[in-house]
């Protein structure tokens, strides 16, 4: 992942893509086990504020050292 992410709010492509997941479901399937990254709706559009992805994938890091 680069360490610059979009100055904008991240959709579930973006996290596919990212991450290279296998699908958007696996996105989806973070949030009903609460695992993956926080995430809000714009009505029933799923978003990502690029601070929030950033300090999961740090405390992702974190767990694994």
């Amino acid at each position: 992942m680069a360490s610059e992410l979009p100055n904008r709010f991240l959709t579930p492509e973006d996290l596919v893509e990212m991450f290279e997941l296998p699908s958007v479901e696996t996105v989806y399937q973070w949030r009903r086990k609460r695992t993956g990254p926080r995430g809000f709706r714009v009505g029933r559009h799923l978003r990502f504020h690029p601070t929030d992805v950033r300090a999961w994938v740090d405390s992702q890091i974190g767990e694994a050292a």
